[in-house]
């Protein structure tokens, strides 16, 4: 299946934001939710299950100066094996003007057993925009081992580079669940938050395998590893308590 959603937000002059353009296909559907304090929230809401092997999903997603986008998932994406091994592809490209704002809050990503799966995502600020992006990996459902899922995330501000992580879980990404990487950790994360108008965060660990560090730029990033997926949550909200109910 091969599906291309647009999703574009701008300011309406009144201290809101409207969208003006919501383009959906299945099974990336969009449907815009609410409007809080000039913040327009849209959830993506999947109609038809996967991603499954062979599938090639694309969102674009456009937040213009002064606008601000909430954007969820109404429940986790569950990456499912084709019938001959095929891989899936979910790219997500997303740009955020001067003076925008984007929260990029979805729902966890399941890896399946013997799935074939990345999920791709780039994120280009200009100078001013302001970020939360949020991403939660969990490795394999109840009692299975996952498939081969990549995570791949890279994120410029003002045209220079400010990270690049890209995590391979699987049978295929040797040495994936050890102590180099997840430690047998069954579910990890991140969420990274650029904010030009505020101070610079100090490091200081958030748990026995949560970290919240400075990146170089008017950014912080949280990792963390956790063995379920409310563990992990509750680490990446318990940082930035303010996000948990936007």
């Amino acid at each position: 299946m091969r599906a291309h959603a647009r999703l574009s937000a701008e300011a309406d002059g009144r201290g809101g934001t409207r969208l003006s353009r919501l383009r959906a296909e299945s099974p990336l559907l969009l449907r815009q939710t609410g409007a809080t304090g000039g913040t327009v929230t849209v959830h993506l809401v999947g109609g038809a299950a996967g991603p499954l092997g062979g599938d090639d999903l694309r969102l674009d997603v456009a937040v213009g100066p002064g606008a601000a986008l909430c954007l969820r998932t109404v429940a986790a994406s569950i990456a499912l094996p084709g019938r001959r091994g095929e891989r899936s592809q979910y790219t997500v490209s997303v740009t955020v003007a001067a003076g925008g704002v984007l929260h990029w809050l979805p729902e966890p990503t399941v890896a399946a057993a013997a799935c074939h799966h990345a999920a791709l995502a780039t994120v280009d600020l200009e100078q001013g925009a302001s970020l939360v992006w949020r991403d939660e990996l969990i490795c394999g459902r109840h009692g299975e081992q996952p498939g081969d899922l990549t995570v791949s995330t890279r994120v410029r501000y003002a045209g220079r580079a400010l990270l690049h992580q890209t995590l391979e879980i699987g049978p295929g990404a040797d040495g994936w669940s050890g102590p180099g990487v997840l430690g047998g950790a069954r579910a990890t994360g991140s969420l990274l938050r650029v904010a030009p108008h505020e101070p610079p965060v100090a490091p200081r660990l958030l748990g026995p395998t949560a970290v919240w560090m400075p990146l170089a730029g008017p950014a912080a990033l949280i990792t963390a590893t956790a063995d379920t997926s409310q563990r992990l949550r509750d680490y990446l909200d318990a940082a930035l308590p303010a996000l948990a109910d936007t």
